[in-house]
């Protein structure tokens, strides 16, 4: 690997000339994650860090914010809203209350939990573990800005009601498909490190949650590949590397590191996996094996053989820039 690969700036920089320049309708996470990737490495880099992205993404997410324009189709869904990830960062980088009042808006989509109902549309019943960083995205990214605890509230009542995680420490896919799938149990990683990182240090459900979280990861160590890799399903050996997933388990370690709720026996961990995607990118940010769109299987063989995109991708290459930034982010600090 060239100085340039292992170097997780100087790798981001390059993700975020390819990916992060698109918001198609229906808007959905696969875009919008890079979008906020281009703008988390601008303000890492500061002065030095190149030509401001902000007028760029604005020309782009403007036919989406006109009058009468359209953000999400009829269908739309989490994976929808939280293609909007990038509103609270653009409202901080312009001081547009537009982008402020566009994550409201899609927050307030999240209905009230109850007591009969602690999962409440549009999150889903079925416990489906995308929903866990879908979620989080927007109702943690609701909370930091606006203080209002009813954001938190369907987002912790939520993660404490889904009982799919098992006495191993792995989450199923959900109860409908009872299996150890790789991006879903990235999913979940990442939902509960977006919780912490916006969940209070009093909140009385934190430790709670902190604790599932890494019983999550400590077994997700367990299954680490030697190349640094996770797989397509989690405790399959037979089952390929899949890039999108290890992305996304490494950006978790890494804003845990950072955070300072892991401690520093993780940091072995993320540096494998960095090292196992960096080596997987290609001169022209081509990515090697990431796992298609993925809903609910009926068996464990349709997730092994899934199929892999090998190439250019959105939604990888979305999560690897997330991941070099972080990556980045904690080397700086």
């Amino acid at each position: 690997m060239n100085n340039d690969q292992s170097n997780p700036l100087a790798t981001a920089r390059r993700l975020a000339r390819v990916y992060g320049h698109g918001l198609e309708y229906p808007v959905v996470y696969t875009q919008g994650v890079a979008l906020s990737g281009r703008l988390r490495l601008h303000e890492l880099g500061g002065p030095n860090g190149g030509n401001s992205p902000v007028p760029d993404i604005e020309k782009i997410i403007q036919p989406r914010l006109t009058e009468g324009a359209e953000m999400f189709d009829d269908g739309g869904g989490t994976a929808n809203f939280a293609g909007i990830c990038w509103a609270d960062e653009l409202y901080a980088a312009t001081g547009d209350r537009r982008y402020l009042d566009l994550l409201i808006t899609v927050a307030d989509r999240f209905e009230s939990p109850s007591d009969d109902m602690p999962i409440a549309p549009p999150l889903d019943t079925d416990v489906r573990v995308e929903d866990f960083f879908f979620g989080g995205t927007v109702l943690g990214r609701a909370f930091a800005q606006t203080g209002d605890e009813r954001y938190l509230d369907v987002l912790v009542t939520f993660l404490l009601a889904c009982d799919t995680q098992q006495d191993d420490g792995l989450w199923w896919h959900c109860k409908e498909s009872p299996f150890y799938w790789g991006r879903g149990n990235a999913f979940a990683a990442m939902g509960f490190a977006e919780t912490l990182t916006y969940l209070p240090a009093d909140h009385p459900d934190r430790s709670r949650l902190l604790a599932s979280h890494v019983k999550h990861l400590e077994a997700l160590k367990r299954f680490q590949d030697e190349s640094g890799m996770w797989r397509q399903v989690v405790d399959r050996p037979d089952s390929y590397l899949e890039h999108s997933a290890t992305s996304m388990i490494g950006y978790t370690i890494a804003r845990g590191l950072r955070l300072d709720w892991l401690g520093d026996a993780w940091s072995e961990v993320a540096e494998r996996a960095w090292n196992g995607i960096a080596q997987r990118i290609g001169p022209g940010c081509e990515l090697e094996h990431v796992c298609v769109g993925t809903g609910p299987q009926p068996d464990i063989a349709a997730y092994l053989e899934r199929p892999y995109s090998d190439g250019l991708d959105d939604r990888g290459g979305s999560m690897a820039l997330w991941f070099a930034v972080e990556m980045a982010r904690l080397g700086k600090s």
